[in-house]
């Protein structure tokens, strides 16, 4: 069995006004970012991934990557396709065109738990249709927005198609499961505490994998 682990970015730099409450302590320094890049370039188990689809993830993110000769996942929401503080159609587009994966975060960034039908359809069926124009890639994968989800929304997404879910439940993941477990780097991390990520796992992980099994049948 072959073993993932998977980090997730949100945004690199400085967060100047936040679109939601908490989003700042989500954001990481980009000598931080830049150093984590470094540590993860000769680990081929570790799968790097953006949600929200800031401009940092172009701006900064991007030419990162390419110099070390990366590739990550990008889950952008749909519903910010027109906001200048995110990525637009274009960027999409040429992060697409370089090897990058554009994946589905859903349309409002909101939890995936308790969705009416209506509120399904837009975050797995819409919001994947506008991603996909958008950004003339095939939009096979999903993020949990806020790392909530529920058996309801899983049932619809795998009815939907979708090849992987991610989460952030933080523990590793087998590289072939469905449902994929990641780690949301903070504000409050260090390349010390990244690097306790990527070597060790204990009585925390179980704890999460627990958790994650609850969340399942919810």
């Amino acid at each position: 069995m072959t073993i993932s682990i998977n980090l997730c970015f949100h945004g690199i730099g400085t967060c100047r006004q936040e679109r939601e409450p908490g989003e700042a302590e989500y954001w990481i320094a980009e000598d931080l970012f830049l150093r984590v890049l470094d540590t993860v370039a000769d680990r081929p188990q570790v799968r790097l991934s953006f949600d929200d689809g800031n401009r940092s993830d172009i701006e900064i993110g991007f030419p990162a990557l390419s110099e070390r000769g990366l590739s990550a996942d990008f889950f952008v929401l749909a519903g910010r396709l027109d906001d200048p503080k995110s990525l637009d159609p274009g960027e999409l587009k040429t992060l697409h065109a370089a090897g990058m994966r554009i994946g589905s975060h859903g349309w409002k960034h909101v939890p995936w738990q308790r969705l009416e039908h209506e509120q399904a359809q837009r975050e797995f069926i819409d919001a994947r249709t506008a991603l996909r124009e958008a950004s003339g890639a095939p939009i096979e994968d999903a993020a949990a927005p806020l790392g909530r989800y529920d058996r309801a929304s899983l049932g619809a997404l795998r009815r939907a198609g979708y090849r992987t879910v991610f989460t952030s439940d933080r523990f590793r993941a087998r590289s072939d499961a469905w449902l994929q477990p990641r780690y949301s780097l903070t504000a409050r991390d260090t390349i010390e505490s990244v690097t306790r990520m990527l070597d060790h796992s204990g009585i925390r992980e179980g704890r999460n994998r627990l958790a994650s099994i609850v969340k399942r049948w919810r």
